[in-house]
């Protein structure tokens, strides 16, 4: 069915996160649901992709998620659905494909649930840059961090992207590993790979450790 459908991750082990607030004494948290504009920060990512006008939101769980799931269902919007892997220790390439797989729509915009940096203007500019290029099906428009245009190489790039549904069933399955490889296999098939700019220099963190979400809060409050 032509349309997009957002894929949301939020199924890691939130390991470095945990780590961190351990050795600050502090006490352990799901980094999802530390709190930006005082909102959880999976419900901050979910309601701004549901802005971009977005077909349906899957958010796929995983690790964790009975800490997740009471914040999400704080979401009333026809278009969020909750889905879980079934086998939660699996790396983000199988989370990403559960969420494929389980989507109505062709265009699939992917993001994950520590990024609740990238605006909806950038979520649109991937959506609008994919539905604009010569061969949609064939295309992944990507978050830019340094060149941007048409590249020949995905080395050090990952989500957010946009690309059709088919690509992602073709190169994801069977696959357990990190995006970043994938990518770079789809480049070297021949998929073409548009570098979209960000609109700011906050869009390329990620929120991985105590630090990062400080400098997120901080940044989002001034």
């Amino acid at each position: 069915m032509k349309g997009v459908s957002c894929i949301i991750t939020a199924a890691g082990k939130n390991r470095r996160m945990r780590e961190d607030l351990q050795s600050r004494g502090m006490k352990i948290k799901h980094k999802l649901l530390l709190e930006i504009n005082d909102e959880p920060l999976i419900n901050f990512t979910v309601k701004k992709a549901l802005q971009t006008g977005t077909d349906e939101c899957i958010v796929v769980l995983g690790h964790f998620m009975g800490e997740l799931y009471p914040t999400l269902d704080e979401i009333h919007d026809s278009r969020l659905r909750i889905i879980e892997n079934l086998d939660v220790n699996v790396e983000l390439s199988q989370t990403v494909l559960n969420g494929v797989v389980n989507s109505k729509y062709d265009y699939c915009l992917c993001l994950a649930g520590d990024q609740p940096t990238v605006t909806q203007k950038t979520m649109e500019n991937l959506i609008n840059q994919l539905f604009n290029s010569s061969n949609p099906e064939n295309t992944v428009s990507i978050l830019a961090r340094g060149k941007t245009g048409y590249l020949d190489s995905a080395k050090g790039l990952g989500m957010p992207f946009a690309c059709h549904s088919s690509l992602l069933k073709r190169y994801l399955h069977g696959e357990d590993d990190n995006l970043n490889p994938i990518l770079r296999r789809m480049v070297a098939d021949g998929v073409a790979l548009y570098a979209v700019p960000e609109e700011n220099e906050l869009e390329l963190v990620n929120i991985n450790r105590y630090d990062d979400y400080l400098l997120v809060r901080d940044k989002i409050n001034e």
